[in-house]
């Protein structure tokens, strides 16, 4: 299996890790993420409001968060230019912990497609809606509602397919688009524990968070509060 690392090739406190992962995944290497604050490299992105799906996202697309969008999209091309069956992608702050990661693959050369889209996320939160595979406390699983964040995740050529057709246009950030099964047609997985952890915070912390005015705090959380509220009613089915 391939495994793609998106790295800033500007970001030289998180090199030494991309580095890392260099030895820690299978036969990897690096895919220079796309700068999403730079007009030149996002001139093709045509993005909106939030008001493209239901439910409606109440944020503004922060330029960070279109840039790691197209890195993801950017990997998607490359599985299906290359005609790989799936491979890995990974985000410049992850850390793995290779023996799990090694359990972790061999459950994912078993079971793995190239129609599935299967997380590894570094936090244990998804509830399965049907387990599909276990090896001791690992489990690959189809969850009723699917995770936040995109640290790290394994796609297949088909979803990989199936996934650019939908997000030619966006307006909501990649993990919380992914979300929405109802909309891209395309089921995710996830195995877990897998051992992998995320840490911004050692290598410079993170590259789409920003302050917000203590006097926007709460109305941005009411309405982070409320639209989570309604993907919540919407999970996938065993």
């Amino acid at each position: 299996m391939k495994s793609l690392i998106i790295h800033m090739p500007s970001s030289t406190a998180r090199r030494p890790n991309a580095d890392r992962l260099l030895l820690d995944l299978p036969d990897a290497q690096l895919v220079d993420a796309v700068d999403g604050r730079d007009p030149a490299q996002i001139a093709d992105v045509e993005t909106f409001n939030g008001d493209l799906h239901s439910p409606s996202y109440p944020f503004v697309l922060k330029p960070a968060e279109i840039g790691v969008f197209q890195s993801h999209r950017k990997c998607w091309q490359m599985i299906v230019d290359q005609g790989w069956d799936y491979a890995m992608i990974v985000e410049d702050d992850l850390a793995v912990s290779p023996p799990d990661m090694a359990r972790a693959l061999a459950l994912i050369d078993d079971h793995m497609t190239p129609d599935m889209y299967l997380r590894l996320p570094p936090k244990m939160r998804e509830v399965p809606a049907r387990v599909i595979a276990q090896d001791g406390d690992m489990r690959l699983i189809l969850p009723k509602r699917i995770g936040l964040q995109c640290c790290c995740q394994v796609v297949g050529r088909n979803a990989a397919e199936r996934l650019l057709a939908g997000s030619t246009k966006i307006d909501r950030p990649i993990d919380t688009w992914l979300q929405m099964h109802w909309v891209t047609g395309q089921p995710v997985h996830a195995l877990l524990p897998n051992g992998n952890a995320e840490i911004a915070g050692q290598i410079g912390g993170s590259t789409i968070q920003q302050k917000t005015r203590t006097s926007g705090k709460l109305m941005r959380e009411l309405n982070r509060a409320w639209y989570r509220t309604r993907v919540r009613m919407r999970p996938q089915k065993a």
